[in-house]
């Protein structure tokens, strides 16, 4: 099982590659953060692309042997808020039957689909070392599915797999070995009814409201959607997105960050229940344990992500 840690840009440090490499970390995750910001988060990012001690941090994880992947929240970076009012009909219609500029877009439109696919594959080509597996989240939240007549007729889920499939379309005619991730996160935990996932369509399980002190065996609800998720995409290339080290979730995204304690119980029982069910790669957030949360508490202890599934 391939192992990921996820972090902020601005907290990644070669001590901070180091520790990963240590705790047998096979990939480096740079997630820039999320919520109503997202958009502008990914343009600092991409700016941090073009820095050459930004890229220098990215060229020694890799001589450390670590992959790159970037992780985001991209819906309103793909289709920019400023299309709105030449475009409304890209958009989002609410429950009041208005078009908004805020969070995602119409996902029956055809020729936003077509514009944020273009996007996507545009924006793959900046992301400095990037393993060739894309992950172009939809904007960060719950409610944030359009209501338009023929979009009301669809699941969230079933609206973002027509999203993600257009994307791996548009990816495979400049990258013929992409790879796209399905987001199952708050509103798309559940599997999709109208449409199956492209090839090259993977699953990727965030469950971020669960109980982080009970072992995800333990959840019924999570055991049933994990269980239907798997026979739905199948379990090639799929990964958890888990918060076992999320900081920033546990500070309530509020710098200074809190101090953390990592659950290492929890997270042996997680490894060894998602490698039963076939995913090949764990991840976890760990977000808020960078150079300014050292100085308040010392180093972060992440050792026991090091563990490994013996099945």
């Amino acid at each position: 099982m391939k192992k990921e840690l996820l972090v902020h840009p601005e907290e990644l440090t070669r001590k901070w590659i180091d520790r990963m490499c240590g705790a047998g970390v096979n990939i480096l995750g740079i997630h820039p953060r999320g919520g109503v910001k997202a958009d502008e988060s990914l343009a600092e990012l991409l700016a941090s692309l073009e820095d050459k001690n930004f890229r220098d941090l990215l060229d020694y994880a890799a001589a450390r042997g670590m992959e790159i992947e970037y992780e985001f929240h991209a819906a309103s970076f793909l289709l920019p808020r400023s299309l709105f009012d030449a475009h409304p009909e890209y958009f989002r219609m609410n429950e009041n039957g208005q078009r908004v500029r805020e969070v995602n877009f119409c996902f029956s439109n055809e020729e936003a689909l077509d514009y944020i696919a273009n996007a996507a594959s545009e924006l793959a080509g900046k992301l400095y070392r990037s393993a060739p597996r894309y992950y172009f989240w939809l904007d960060d939240g719950k409610d944030i599915g359009c209501r338009c007549e023929k979009c009301g007729k669809m699941s969230v889920s079933d609206c973002q797999i027509k999203v993600m499939n257009r994307i791996e379309e548009a990816l495979r005619k400049k990258i013929p070995h992409a790879k796209t991730a399905f987001l199952a996160y708050y509103e798309t935990l559940r599997k999709p009814v109208l449409f199956k996932p492209a090839d090259g369509v993977f699953l990727e399980y965030a469950p971020i409201e669960r109980d982080i002190h009970k072992p995800v065996r333990q959840s019924e609800g999570m055991t049933r959607e994990l269980s239907e998720l798997i026979s739905f995409f199948g379990s090639k290339d799929a990964k958890t997105l888990e918060y076992w080290y999320d900081n920033s979730l546990f500070s309530g995204w509020k710098k200074p960050p809190k101090r953390f304690v990592p659950d290492g119980r929890v997270i042996k029982d997680d490894l060894d229940y998602y490698a039963s069910l076939g995913f090949e790669t764990a991840a976890s957030f760990a977000c808020f344990l960078g150079q300014d949360y050292e100085e308040l508490y010392g180093e972060p202890d992440i050792s026991d992500f090091a563990y490994q599934p013996d099945l």
